[in-house]
């Protein structure tokens, strides 16, 4: 019996850390993401842009067409792929730039927990769909404005989908998780902004300069760990720094 990992981003960053550890422990790790890296071989990649929303259905699709319902004993997908867009007041904003960011950290993970939930319908296997919010869902940073209210849209869109799911045979469980600090690209651009775009720049500066960030490995492990103790329930929203 198969253990299939779904994940968008999975080639770099907090991404590359969960896939590495879900592969170690024996999963199938199918990664979605804008681009390939060669020789990457603990899992499985397929190319697309997130932001272009009318190309995922085909990938998503193509994915299930080498999958196996009768052998696949859990199915997971994790929504980690995003971007903090650009850090600024938003009438500095171009209309293409919030465009962008919005369609990468909430359309996408809409219509790809829609077809996850669509395509693995009946499907008699653990499901679960893992999305990778953000404190920025409940704390609001000037020049934020875009990452900050899409990961909001992120964590209603749990609780609407764990709602729906609830009442399903087998349904799908679907949690939101906030890693915490982590020392990814994300968190060098936002240090690396000039201070008039970003008031809170030193606060992220002084992150990583005394030794407080996360790495993607430790997030990872956690996030594996709280997997399988099932304390991935329903509709939760968890910080992992506070379990």
């Amino acid at each position: 019996m198969d253990n299939v990992l779904i994940i968008t981003g999975g080639n770099k960053g907090l991404g590359f850390g969960l896939s590495k550890e879900y592969h170690k422990n024996g999963y199938r790790v199918i990664s979605i993401a804008r681009s390939k890296i060669e020789k990457l071989y603990t899992l499985e990649q397929y190319q697309c842009d997130l932001s272009k929303s009318e190309t995922i259905e085909s990938v998503v699709n193509e994915i299930f067409s080498h999958l196996d319902k009768n052998t696949t004993k859990v199915l997971t997908l994790i929504n980690n792929a995003g971007d903090l867009g650009t850090v600024n007041k938003i009438e500095n904003i171009s209309p293409e730039e919030i465009s962008y960011t919005i369609k990468v950290n909430l359309i996408a993970p809409l219509i790809l927990n829609s077809l996850f939930i669509k395509l693995s319908k009946g499907w008699e296997c653990k499901k679960k769909i893992i999305n990778i919010s953000s404190g920025a869902a409940i704390n609001p940073y000037e020049s934020w404005s875009m990452y900050c209210a899409s990961k909001a849209g992120v964590d209603m869109m749990t609780k609407v989908l764990s709602k729906e799911q609830k009442e399903i045979k087998n349904g799908v469980k679907i949690v939101s998780i906030y890693p915490g600090i982590v020392d990814t690209d994300m968190q060098a651009k936002a240090r690396n902004t000039p201070k008039e775009q970003f008031k809170s720049v030193q606060r992220f500066i002084d992150f990583y300069e005394h030794g407080e960030l996360f790495t993607p490995k430790q997030v990872a492990e956690k996030i594996y760990k709280l997997d399988i103790k099932g304390k991935l329930k329903n509709g939760r929203i968890l910080d992992i720094r506070n379990v």
